[in-house]
Formats: structure tokens, sequence, C-alpha cells
């Protein structure tokens, strides 16, 4: 049994911020990959941001510069810093962990989802 759990998401002003966070909780055995997608009102959903086991990460073009993402191994827990937000950054965020209950397989587990509305 595993869940993800978000929260951070909320209103904010363009060029302001917000820090979402995602705990992963249950009996686990590894991680390997845990990042963000986010779906706008009407559009695709798209990957933000993932980090992987060995801290390198990777960001989505519409990102980069403005958004950080971060892990805390030993809380099973991911973060995404998101500075200078734009009206466009509006969506719901989706986290996610690639993961292990046992020592035999990945698989992928999403959290419920949180709203960030970047509006004046």
């Amino acid at each position: 049994q595993v869940q993800l759990v978000e929260s951070g998401g909320g209103l904010v002003q363009p060029g302001g911020s917000l820090r979402l966070s995602c705990a992963a909780s249950g009996t686990i055995f590894s991680i390997n990959t845990m990042g963000w997608y986010r779906q706008p009102p009407g559009k695709e959903r798209e990957l933000v941001a993932a980090i992987r086991s060995d801290d390198s990460t990777n960001y989505a073009d519409s990102v980069k510069g403005r958004f950080t993402i971060s892990r805390d191994s030993a809380k099973n827990t991911v973060y995404l810093q998101m500075n200078s937000l734009k009206p466009e950054d509006t969506a719901v965020y989706y986290c996610y962990a690639v993961l292990k209950i046992t020592g035999a397989n990945y698989y992928t587990y999403w959290g419920q989802g949180t709203q960030v509305t970047v509006s004046s």
C-alpha cells in the first residue's frame, strides 16, 4: 500500500512563489524517480520536473530557471519550488513516484493533484 500526498498549492499573483511538496508513505523498498506533471485546463498533461536517485534532474523548457526540484530521501518527499510564476503556470499539478514495494519491479504511483492558480 503506497500513497502520495501533495500539498502547497493555492492562488498566487504573477511573479510570486509557491512550494509544492509530495510525501510517499507505505511500505517502500526503494524510490528511483520522483517528479511532477501538470495539466492546464483543456490541455495535455506535461512533465514539469523530475529528480532521480542520483540527484540528476530534468525540467520542461517552460520552467527552466524558475522552478527547482529537490528531494529528501529520508522522508520519501519531493519538493517543487516555483518562483517567478506566470499565469500560464496555472494547472493541476500531479506528483508521481517510480518505486518498488518489493525488491523486484518498479511501478509508477500518482498523487491526487493540487491546484495552482496564478492570477492578479
